[in-house]
């Protein structure tokens, strides 16, 4: 039993301070990869050393396009592609990778700001990454969040003309149910107010949200842009995983297991290190040069 002391102290704990820390908590452990312990000056470094976010890059006539790297909630521009943007740089792209989605006094923890803020940021990016490269378009690629919210800018920010293809992988399109979690907000009255005046891109995410609603009202896609969704049967975090995927032209929906049925990549593996949605990706990027993806592809 505690002390009768400790019990009145707990008491005057105010849910107002115990929820959006419980939403956090939940959400760190399921949405992105582990935050980088470094300063913001070095990760740059380090991501320069790795071949990627280095502003002197030109683009090749093999690949015309620089690729811009959008993380997921919770995640930084480094710590989400330490796989991922070595893998592209490798290859011959330019690569590029954005913090977006910041909240004051939360180092290293981004992607939790408002989705519709969160491509503002996104836009200015794209256009110091053309601005730097002298290309004309851009690629993308995000991970959960990262992969659905480039479609705000590109539906309402005028983005779409700067942006060739977009690949999501894990991506939230039409929200989340967080494996069931996201129902206890029922039994909580003002829980989801809140933790969106808190951390709002938590909120934004929800399945059916205000914003949800407004991003995918009146179709999923714009003309011009090529887009590829890559999904994994066994995501814990953006479910139902089927929500994940896209309708409308130029659009290609990807399930992992499809490709290779012994891939038991969840949502974090499937964007921090699964080589299979590696391969995927870059036949997105490239398609007149894709090549199958199968169980061998992961290298």
């Amino acid at each position: 039993m505690l002390p009768r002391r400790r019990i009145r102290r707990i008491r005057k704990t105010k849910p107002r301070t115990l929820l959006p820390a419980l939403a956090l908590a939940v959400a760190a452990t399921a949405a992105t990869p582990t935050a980088a312990l470094a300063t913001d000056t070095a990760a740059r470094g380090q991501a320069v050393s790795s071949g990627w976010n280095d502003y002197s890059c030109k683009p090749s006539a093999q690949h015309p396009r620089p690729v811009v790297l959008v993380h997921g909630t919770l995640g930084n521009s480094v710590d989400n592609w330490l796989g991922f943007a070595p893998y592209l740089a490798q290859r011959g792209y330019c690569v590029f990778s954005l913090d977006y989605g910041q909240l004051p006094a939360v180092p290293f923890f981004h992607g939790l700001g408002a989705v519709d803020e969160s491509a503002k940021q996104l836009s200015a990016y794209v256009d110091r990454v053309l601005a730097a490269t002298g290309a004309a378009k851009v690629d993308m690629v995000g991970h959960s969040q990262g992969g659905m919210m480039p479609r705000y800018y590109l539906k309402f920010l005028g983005g779409a003309p700067k942006v060739n293809a977009l690949v999501g992988i894990a991506p939230t399109n039409h929200g989340t149910t967080l494996s069931g979690l996201t129902k206890l907000l029922d039994y909580f009255p003002g829980a989801g107010d809140l933790i969106a005046e808190g951390a709002p891109g938590l909120m934004d995410q929800v399945v059916d949200s205000d914003f949800l609603r407004r991003l995918n009202e009146g179709g999923d896609t714009v003309p011009g842009v090529r887009y590829t969704v890559i999904a994994t049967k066994y995501d814990e975090v953006a479910t139902p995983y089927q929500a994940q995927f896209l309708s409308g032209p130029n659009v290609k929906n990807v399930l992992i297991q499809d490709l290779c049925p012994t891939d038991i990549s969840e949502h974090l593996a499937i964007g921090l290190t699964d080589g299979l949605a590696f391969h995927e990706a870059v036949n997105a990027l490239d398609p007149d040069h894709a090549t199958p993806t199968t169980c061998a592809s992961d290298d």
